[in-house]
């Protein structure tokens, strides 16, 4: 055989591995409205950017039928790309070749290509699409994802990883996209769960269908599993690349910066948005529209825990993360899931030195047996703990209501704000006016010959003596009390003085975070 003959060689066993399982099962995978791995590819990355790795990997097994069997490509596909002009590494799962299932030598795959994003300090995307473990394999195959969940641990908070669930992920396969910074899903055609419908209804009795069990809408709005909820396969990859532009591409990396120039910096409009009555709702979102830059806002976690609000977004072009309370939903106050997904959303901030604006509008914390019972005291103590250790720059706007101990958890001067700033009708108190004031003038009241109007007029007596920003401000625990139109240019002031913060804390292995 001649040069000649081996170098088409070569290109026919690129070719059938580039095929995969063949026509017919890339039929079926079209037919079920789902790409093929390549093709996820191709709309992820920069066009003619992609380098496979490893591509002629086999399998060791030979039982069960599997020596006579083909699996080009080992049923993943590996490499490196460009995402608008920045390296990334990445694995896509090729559900033509035995449904995508992992074995020992598809998981030796991930493993060294997630060493490579490391050893390059670039950002990691997994495109999951798997039927699970490959059965014939046995323990080797659990084996392998050991090696895949250990890298998911010990890379985390290294480079962003971000897990994209584009068909079944089940059993043990699940957990490695719940150890990675974020997760999308597509509705109807991908789903998470740790026992599928079959079992559960063997075990449990109750029928549900997989989309039910472990879809989308489910993970995105109930569980909160998944951080984004997309209705295409090109919209989550899409969302991925925006994702990735707010981004550094390694903890030692500082966010990508873009250029602007298409906002005044005075808000004439915040006004028409902000309610002077404290118990009034608004939706906080265009607070933070007027705020960032123009079309810059990506919610993260829209619709879990939707009495609050996180995000990122630009001001004057520098990446930052945002918190608020949602006035609209709960009246803004805490609770278990928006404490789990506040906190998540803080240490990964931190974790790649993405400055923290919070916009804070709260009652407190959400009262109730099944809050109490549901461990809210431990939920509600993560944000304390990731505000806390955080130490990027973290900047705080009292919008209106601050009230007990979700105002100090709420990024307070107490804990580590590095500004804090309030609006004139901020209310800064240990708890509510009306509350407070039938607490300390009970007695005044129930004495008066009009008990209902000397209520009103102790718990404006009250409002007027605390519950304000100055008597905060005089205190030193807000910074300064600003005209909300003046907001946008304060903050852009701010993170311009705390672009080269530094912050030191005691040595340690790592703490330990209610978990």
């Amino acid at each position: 055989m001649d040069m000649y003959e081996k170098i088409n060689e070569l290109y026919d066993k690129r070719r059938k591995v580039e095929l995969g399982g063949g026509d017919q099962r890339i039929a079926k995978q079209h037919e079920k409205g789902k790409l093929t791995a390549r093709e996820r590819i191709d709309i992820l990355l920069d066009e003619g950017s992609f380098i496979e790795l490893n591509p002629f990997i086999e399998h060791r097994c030979d039982d069960f039928g599997m020596s006579s069997g083909s699996a080009p490509g080992e049923g993943v596909v590996t490499g490196y790309g460009k995402v608008n002009g920045r390296i990334i590494f990445l694995f896509a799962q090729d559900f033509t070749v035995y449904g995508g299932a992992l074995g020992e030598m598809h998981a030796k795959k991930i493993s060294h290509v997630m060493d490579l994003a490391v050893k390059n300090k670039a950002p990691f995307i997994g495109l999951n699409d798997s039927g699970g473990a490959r059965i014939q394999e046995g323990v080797l195959s659990l084996d392998g994802y050991g090696h895949v969940f250990y890298r998911n641990a010990i890379y985390s908070g290294v480079i962003p990883q971000i897990s994209v669930i584009m068909g079944p992920c089940a059993g043990g396969a699940v957990y490695s996209p719940a150890i990675t910074d974020f997760v999308f899903m597509v509705e109807n055609t991908s789903q998470m769960f740790i026992t599928g419908p079959k079992v559960i209804e063997t075990v449990t009795g109750e029928s549900i269908t997989a989309e039910a069990l472990g879809g989308a809408s489910v993970h995105g709005s109930k569980s909160g599993n998944a951080h984004f909820s997309c209705k295409t396969e090109e919209e989550a990859l899409r969302n991925v690349c925006e994702l990735l532009s707010y981004l550094p591409s390694h903890h030692e990396d500082s966010p990508p910066s873009m250029s602007y120039e298409g906002k005044e910096n005075y808000l004439y409009d915040i006004l028409d948005y902000i309610p002077v009555d404290s118990s009034r709702p608004y939706d906080v979102r265009k607070i933070i529209r007027e705020v960032a830059d123009k079309g810059s806002f990506f919610e993260v976690h829209k619709t879990f825990a939707r009495n609050a609000v996180v995000g990122f977004a630009r001001i004057n072009g520098e990446s930052i993360g945002i918190i608020a309370n949602q006035p609209k939903v709960m009246a803004g106050s805490l609770d278990i899931d928006s404490s789990d997904k506040i906190s998540r959303f803080i240490r990964f901030c931190d974790c790649f030195n993405i400055p923290l604006l919070t916009f804070e509008d709260v009652t407190g914390f959400f009262p109730g047996v099944k809050q109490e019972h549901g461990g809210i005291i431990r939920h509600g103590a993560k944000i304390l703990y990731a505000y806390s250790e955080a130490t990027v720059p973290k900047i705080t706007v009292i919008c209106r209501k601050a009230y007990g101990g979700a105002y100090v958890a709420l990024n307070s001067k107490a804990i580590g704000a590095d500004i804090v700033y309030a609006w004139p009708n901020a209310e800064i108190a240990v708890m509510g006016p009306h509350g407070a004031a039938n607490i300390i003038f009970a007695n005044e009241i129930n004495e008066s010959k009009n008990p209902d109007q000397m209520r009103l007029e102790k718990i404006e007596e009250y409002r007027e003596k605390f519950a304000n920003p100055y008597v905060a401000a005089a205190n030193g625990m807000v910074d300064d009390v600003i005209d909300p139109r003046e907001t946008r240019i304060k903050l852009i002031q701010s993170f311009d003085m705390l672009r080269r913060k530094q912050e030191n804390r005691p040595k340690k292995k790592h703490g330990n975070i209610p978990l």
